[in-house]
């Protein structure tokens, strides 16, 4: 792509915007080394998986906590449809206990500990969840934490693609 747009005489990409989270993480053993060698950001989208990892796991079925992603899309279900997803999210619940702060906070730093990552998009429907989001610019997870949320990762499907 990079060598492409230079004999072209055309702009060159300077990021991606993909998704990449605690339960979705494929494009990692291609995509990433590749965009990191040549320089490219990466700036995922939906970091906390539609708000499934922003709270304890079945949460958002309980009334009156369902995100709008959640409750409309077939999204949400697709991207928790797998095993491991219940195990990663009480993961995450763990670590914040152990820190004292919201399971976001938690995600959005594993997603800082990243060294590919540019700054994850993040969407938020109150001032409230943004003020919380802000702290994880100053949470540093172990890296025995970052590896005990990656460890129960196991590869998927390539998503959206199997909607």
């Amino acid at each position: 792509m990079q060598s492409y747009a230079r004999e072209h005489g055309l702009t060159e990409f300077v990021s991606m915007q993909n998704l990449y989270n605690p339960i979705y993480r494929e494009e990692e053993r291609e995509m990433m080394p590749m965009l990191k060698d040549l320089g490219v950001g990466v700036i995922p989208w939906s970091p906390l998986a539609g708000g499934f990892l922003a709270r304890p796991f079945n949460a958002h079925k309980q009334k009156g906590i369902v995100t709008t992603r959640a409750a409309e899309s077939r999204f949400f279900d697709a991207m928790t449809d797998t095993p491991e997803m219940p195990l990663i999210n009480e993961r995450v619940e763990e670590v914040a206990k152990a820190h004292n702060v919201s399971m976001a906070q938690v995600v959005l730093a594993w997603s800082l500990s990243k060294d590919f990552i540019t700054a994850p998009i993040y969407g938020t429907t109150s001032i409230d969840k943004l003020k919380d989001a802000l702290g994880a610019v100053s949470l540093r997870l172990t890296p025995e934490e970052v590896k005990s949320i990656d460890e129960l990762y196991q590869p998927r499907s390539v998503f959206p693609a199997y909607l």
